[in-house]
């Protein structure tokens, strides 16, 4: 295929455009904030605050921060009087963020199945019952996915520890030899320790979102849509470019929005509540980016592997579609569960 099917600007259009058309993804993101307060609330604070009436915490002996301090110097004393707490309390914790992990690959997963539908002009605008659908669709498939891209990280965790050690170990002996050759070592193996940790971790970040476009359009099993993620970054370098573009770009935004909400807290008596809603703004703002950042590189992925671009795409959608080879060309591709939601001037599939 092409490697310049899809530029980068018609990528990021592309992408954009996808996510104004389906601008409920992001409120459904923003209901899900307040739903995880919510749930920590019903979760983890209820519970808490009736352990403390039924077993008697005076919460008075921990009015100061060094008094929180000077009790965890003696977990052992705090297990043998509160352990009934102490297991109540890490139940909660644990039912709270497996709720909320569910909760969240859930809606990633219909995320990017609203996402990869309106990719490949299976849907004109924004429909519930295919959200909901896709996201039951890569529930579990992205379960699979996270835990084995999690290992991944583990994996480099583990390489960065060792080659960590093994610089240390280094400077150690050079330390017993020379001062300055032992700070020019240290200097020098901290750098290519950072851009090779760097370099890893956005390799395994664009794995992950491109491994999360082939499981979203063409739904492969988790192992297989890694293989075919890597395989894709390894034809298409500039995909990893691409990536790199927009990943940065998103957080130098992210900072910048983040750090317009400092200021306005220092107003006198309107900056507090005038904080409390700018910091909501931010993170409207920051779904909103985020989704688009997933569209965008949905899109660079959809389009590279084709022979043809959005707006050539876009014709073929809209013109009557011509029998014979480009017919074949433009349907071989896979076809994405679900497809019997279809816009009512489309052909009905063949399940009706």
């Amino acid at each position: 295929m092409p490697e310049n099917a899809v530029g980068f600007k018609e990528a990021i259009q592309n992408g954009l455009g996808i996510i104004n058309r389906n601008w409920q993804l992001v409120a459904i993101q923003v209901g899900a904030m307040f739903a995880s307060f919510l749930g920590f609330f019903v979760l983890v604070g209820i519970p808490l605050a009736v352990a403390f009436i039924i077993f008697g915490l005076d919460l008075t002996e921990l009015s100061r921060i060094e008094d929180i301090f000077r009790t965890f110097r003696e977990p052992a004393e705090i297990l043998s009087k509160y352990f009934a707490l102490v297991v109540l309390v890490l139940t909660s914790l644990l039912l709270y963020a497996t709720a909320v992990l569910s909760l969240g690959i859930f809606l990633f997963g219909g995320s990017i199945g609203v996402i990869g539908r309106s990719m490949e002009g299976n849907l004109e605008k924004f429909h519930m019952k295919v959200f909901l659908s896709e996201g039951k669709r890569l529930f579990f498939p992205l379960v699979g996915f996270t835990t084995l891209i999690g290992l991944i990280f583990v994996l480099v965790a583990f390489v960065l520890g060792l080659f960590g050690g093994m610089i240390s170990a280094v400077v150690s002996i050079a330390k017993e030899q020379e001062a300055t050759l032992a700070l020019f070592l240290g200097i020098f193996f901290s750098l290519i320790l950072f851009v090779i940790g760097l370099a890893l971790i956005l390799v395994t970040l664009s794995l992950t979102v491109y491994g999360s476009a082939v499981m979203a359009m063409k739904g492969p099993g988790p192992m297989k849509a890694i293989r075919e993620a890597a395989r894709y970054l390894h034809s298409h370098a500039n995909a990893f470019y691409f990536y790199c573009l927009v990943f940065f770009a998103y957080l130098f935004i992210s900072f910048v929005v983040l750090s317009l909400g400092y200021p306005i807290g220092l107003i006198p008596l309107i900056g507090s509540p005038m904080a409390v809603l700018y910091q909501f703004a931010a993170y409207v703002i920051q779904s909103y980016l985020g989704l688009a950042l997933i569209a965008t590189l949905f899109s660079y992925y959809f389009y590279s592997t084709k022979e043809i671009g959005p707006a050539e795409a876009h014709e073929q959608d809209s013109g009557p579609t011509p029998e014979g080879p480009g017919h074949e060309e433009g349907t071989a591709g896979p076809q994405a569960p679900g497809q019997d939601i279809l816009p009512p001037e489309k052909e009905p599939s063949s399940e009706r």
